[in-house]
């Protein structure tokens, strides 16, 4: 589908390989990937990672806030003056809301947020996510993460050796005239979600004091945090766990299915007991 008055379609489906480029620690490309985006479902749905990241966002919630009712807050109940003979408006007590220290008309009480979308479309949300970083070039492959320990400095030494784009940044002397440069962009300068083939402490510890910089493992992915980063940096180990992964499907029988195959054991059973 085109785009409508500037606006992208709700849905867009890739047939054609992305080639996503693998580096080295040091930045220096090595090689290429090809990917078939039918791996990761080969479509992007808008709509759906709409309501994923709207579900993420409102299950974080606390839903602790309270506010106090005109039946709760410290006053009395006496009415302030006469209703009539006063010349002035008439009033009720002290606690309603459209008086200072009055309690609060129709305000939050303590909720629960959380709900769940199905399953299915939560995975399919986390494929269409990962599609999307690899199909608009925000993806890097890197071979390993070559980190002895859990230092900061390493994992930001690592992110400014990729340099992911340019930008002009104006200077003004003290004399008051302007100049303009044009610089690298690197990872260390963005927001950037660091996936890994399994648990790794030391790359954890490394980049969870950056700021903008999330280390998790791949099998934790979802499309809230997929989305929320403007980069993804993956091994080359998470990379091959990722297209090797498949989605759990479970088969459940109907109840039509369900009543049959009892019917049929049922007749085996008797069939059993009778030549016995």
């Amino acid at each position: 589908m085109a785009e409508t008055n500037g606006i992208p379609p709700l849905l867009r489906e890739l047939t054609d390989k992305i080639t996503v480029s693998v580096f080295d620690a040091k930045g220096a490309q090595t090689g290429t990937v090809e990917v078939d985006p039918a791996e990761f479902g080969g479509k992007i749905n808008r709509q759906l990672l709409h309501d994923v990241v709207l579900m993420y966002l409102a299950n974080q919630r606390a839903g602790t806030h309270h506010t106090l009712r005109r039946g709760q807050v410290a006053g009395s109940t006496k009415k302030i003056f006469r209703q009539k003979g006063t010349g002035n408006a008439r009033a009720g007590g002290k606690r309603t809301n459209k008086r200072r220290g009055g309690g609060t008309s129709k305000g939050p009480k303590p909720r629960d947020y959380e709900y769940h979308l199905p399953k299915k479309a939560v995975r399919a949300a986390t494929r269409m996510a990962l599609l999307s970083k690899l199909a608009d070039g925000e993806a890097i492959i890197v071979e390993s993460l070559p980190l002895t320990g859990p230092k900061t400095k390493d994992m930001v030494a690592l992110l400014k050796a990729f340099k992911v784009g340019r930008k002009v940044v104006t200077k003004k002397s003290p004399e008051g005239t302007e100049t303009s440069q044009e610089v690298d962009v690197t990872l260390h300068d963005t927001t950037v979600l660091i996936g890994t083939a399994g648990l790794d402490l030391v790359a954890y510890k490394s980049g969870r004091n950056i700021e903008g910089v999330k280390v998790m493992p791949c099998a934790e992915f979802n499309a809230y945090m997929l989305l929320k980063h403007k980069r993804l940096l993956l091994t080359r180990a998470a990379f091959d766990a990722l297209r090797v992964a498949k989605p759990v499907v479970r088969t459940k029988p109907t109840t039509v299915e369900a009543r049959k195959a009892k019917k049929k054991a049922a007749k085996a059973a008797a069939a059993t007991k009778t030549a016995a």
